[in-house]
């Protein structure tokens, strides 16, 4: 027989030369001591360069007033990096409107320094054979930050210097329509005075008064930390603290610069993400512990940016932060978000002309994990959720930031299953699905792409893990399925199933078999109890036979008749799972205590909460984390707990829309106040994270089960245990 016990032991047993998970911490895959050292090596952030800045920084002359290139290793990048066809951009993804703005600004690099025609005339002649393709009005969606601003500088640029460009193309005047339109929305005044978006794209504007403008110049020398208008300034100024900046980035990449630098808070939030999101968080527990740490000492009531000097705080960033701060237990106020809202609309950044999918998901997603009292972030999950929804209806999700591989699958998830009902095996199993690895592009004034967030070897590991896990999975579900056989339970192969499906989808760490199938298997008994209770012709007879058996003592039952043998099945797999899983005598003691209070609460119209309660105590006494009974928290907990999950389901249509409404209502209360319980506990008392987590997962499990129809709830049972991730 498979039990709990010898499953945990034999963990390491499973497919050793693919299996990720190891006990021993001193051996643990390459995977992992590779994905461990990229983390403690994170910085200022891994992002890839951008032609189009480096070409900005290549114009610079030298700041002594000698002719030539002040940063001469830019030439030579340029140089170095044209692509087959004669353009400029990223190679792996065409996007026309990336190629052409990063294409015309090494032309007229190259050009301004009369130094390599024939790679200059080449991109030219790239540029007069794709300018057509800018009229695909399909590209609006994935249209370049600040391009109709940027775009016809260069064009100017181009002409002043003899090149033949056809301005007069129809495309371009469309383009001309749009800098037009847009500069107009803001008054210049705005732009000298106070930090704003439009300081990202200024080396496409002219009559700028530069002393204002260096007023605004972040902590670090640069402008926006942008690189392109902070190699415009330095033309323009002369300015030390710009030429500075330029000089150190341009060190660190060796002549060609990244688009915007540094990008350290994006990356801290976005990597957490993503090693949450792919199911191998705990792996890097210190390491995460160390970004979000970081993260927080730049958090402030306006929220943050995508880099610690930067003023100009977004509702993306700002999300993501909350998110992942208020689950790691940090106190952030949902306050933060009344600066990105305006006439009860939100926006990113303020002023601008169209919402980013992508951001409006991560404030819905932020948005869930509240708090009772928090109505800011009532109101922020309600417009988040019917933009998304309205987006989807529409077909139409495509991100103006952002180009991953399945947005649509992500969004769909997250409006599917919301947060309080989302088990973690679950979401990373859809995730696999979704995430692109290397392959995700992100949209600047050029497409980039972050190294260390999208990253092929993250992509691996998890598979490998989720791997292991399933056939782990396999194994405790058979050793489970043939103990119920033996002892003749009469409990659905289908219940079993489902049982140690919400079990391992929430408690998946392979040194936790004990717990996951003390769940599933308490889960099985108290169905099959229950069963018992209903067909029985004197339920209180019934019950009290085994509280007293539970209790060690002996009831007459010779009147029972052909009952007893389903009785004593019944009370042997009860008495072997309370040994399997007790520590010593007390444990055991615990335990029957705790299916003795079940029994005395059971009503057949009335046993979810108490089976949840009697699912977590289990999950707790058998972990060997023995929570003290008398612990406040602890009780609040339990309360919360029982009264959700006696909640939920309890109302069908029937019963009326009012009824549904209020309960509906109540539970969501409820859920809000177990959060906080369980995501802010300050340290204080006996009761353990981990075991406050128990609670939430236990609780997260049966909102699953009301939320999600059988099929949805079958056709997740078959991803996350039958079907190989590839």
């Amino acid at each position: 027989m498979v039990t709990s016990t010898n499953v945990s032991m034999n963990v390491n047993n499973i497919n050793i030369e693919h299996n990720i998970y190891q006990n021993d911490e001193n051996k643990e895959t390459p995977q992992v001591n590779e994905i461990r050292a990229m983390l403690r090596s994170i910085g200022d952030g891994e992002i890839n360069i951008s032609a189009y800045d480096t070409a900005w920084v290549a114009l610079v002359k030298k700041m002594d007033g000698d002719h030539g290139p002040q940063f001469p290793s830019s030439i030579n990048w340029i140089i170095q990096n044209q692509l087959s066809d004669g353009s400029w951009g990223d190679e792996a993804f065409f996007l026309v409107h990336d190629r052409m703005i990063n294409t015309l600004a090494c032309v007229i690099a190259l050009k301004s320094w009369n130094i390599h025609k024939d790679k200059w005339e080449k991109g030219l002649s790239f540029i007069r054979e794709n300018l057509w393709r800018l009229e695909d009005n399909e590209l609006d969606d994935w249209m370049l930050g600040g391009f109709e601003i940027t775009f016809p500088q260069l064009l100017d640029m181009a002409i002043d210097l003899g090149l033949n460009v056809p301005c007069d193309d129809p495309a371009l005047q469309a383009i001309f329509a749009k800098r037009d339109l847009k500069l107009a929305r803001f008054p210049k005044d705005l732009l000298h005075d106070e930090p704003t978006t439009l300081l990202f794209s200024i080396e496409g504007m002219k009559g700028l008064d530069w002393k204002r403008l260096l007023k605004l110049q972040c902590p670090d020398g640069s402008i926006m930390s942008c690189l392109a208008p902070t190699a415009y300034a330095l033309m323009k100024t002369g300015d030390k603290k710009c030429l500075e900046f330029l000089d150190g980035v341009i060190n660190k990449f060796k002549g060609g610069v990244p688009c915007i630098y540094p990008v350290d808070l994006y990356e801290h939030l976005w990597v957490v993400d993503r090693l949450m999101r792919l199911g191998i968080s705990r792996y890097f527990t210190s390491e995460i512990t160390e970004c979000l740490e970081y993260v927080f000492r730049h958090w402030s009531d306006k929220g943050l940016c995508f880099t610690r000097d930067n003023s100009v705080s977004d509702i993306d960033d700002t999300a993501m932060g909350f998110r992942l701060l208020r689950l790691h237990g940090y106190h952030v106020s949902p306050c933060v978000f009344k600066h990105f809202e305006k006439d009860g609309e939100f926006y990113c950044f303020a002023g601008e002309a169209n919402q980013s999918v992508t951001a409006m998901y991560s404030l819905y997603r932020a948005s869930q994990v509240a708090f009772p009292d928090e109505d800011d972030l009532q109101w922020s999950e309600t417009y988040s959720r019917e933009f998304l929804v309205d987006r989807r209806a529409a077909n139409n999700l495509k991100d103006k930031w952002l180009i991953p591989k399945d947005l649509p699958g992500e969004i769909g998830y997250a409006l599917d299953l919301p947060w309080r009902a989302s088990l973690p095996r679950i979401e990373t199993r859809m995730y696999l699905e979704q995430y692109g690895g290397s392959g995700d592009v992100w949209i600047a004034k050029v497409l980039y792409r972050m190294f260390l967030i999208s990253n092929d070897l993250l992509l691996e590991a998890a598979k490998a893990d989720f791997g292991s896990f399933q056939r782990l999975c396999r194994l405790e579900l058979h050793g489970l399925q043939e103990w119920c056989n033996r002892k003749n339970l009469a409990v659905s192969s289908k219940s079993v199933l489902q049982a140690y499906f919400l079990a391992a989808a929430s408690i998946f760490e392979p040194n936790r078999a004990t717990e996951r199938l003390g769940w599933a298997r308490t889960a099985v008994l108290a169905d099959a109890v229950s069963s018992h209770l209903r067909r029985s012709t004197s339920v209180d007879s019934t019950r009290e036979s085994f509280i007293a058996e539970l209790s060690g003592h002996r009831c007459n039952n010779t009147q029972r008749g052909a009952k007893d043998a389903t009785e004593s099945s019944l009370l042997h797999a009860l008495h072997e799972h309370i040994s399997l899983l007790a520590f010593d005598d007390a444990s055991a003691s615990n335990l029957c205590q705790t299916w003795r209070q079940w029994l005395m609460a059971w009503t057949s119209q009335d046993c979810e909460g108490n089976a949840a309660l009697l699912i977590v105590r289990t999950v707790e006494m058998c972990s060997g984390r023995h929570p003290c009974l008398e612990e406040p928290d602890l009780s609040r907990l339990e309360h919360l707990t029982s009264s959700i999950c006696r909640k939920l389901g309890k109302y069908s249509p029937q019963d009326g829309e009012s009824i549904l409404e209020d309960s509906s209502h109540q539970v969501d209360l409820e859920m809000k106040d177990l959060a906080q319980c369980v995501l802010q506990s300050d340290g204080g008392g006996t009761v353990s994270q981990v075991a406050r987590q128990t609670f939430l997962h236990v609780v997260k499990s049966f909102y699953y089960v009301d939320h999600c129809s059988p099929e949805t709830i079958d056709s997740h049972i078959s991803m996350v245990l039958f079907q190989d991730v590839i």
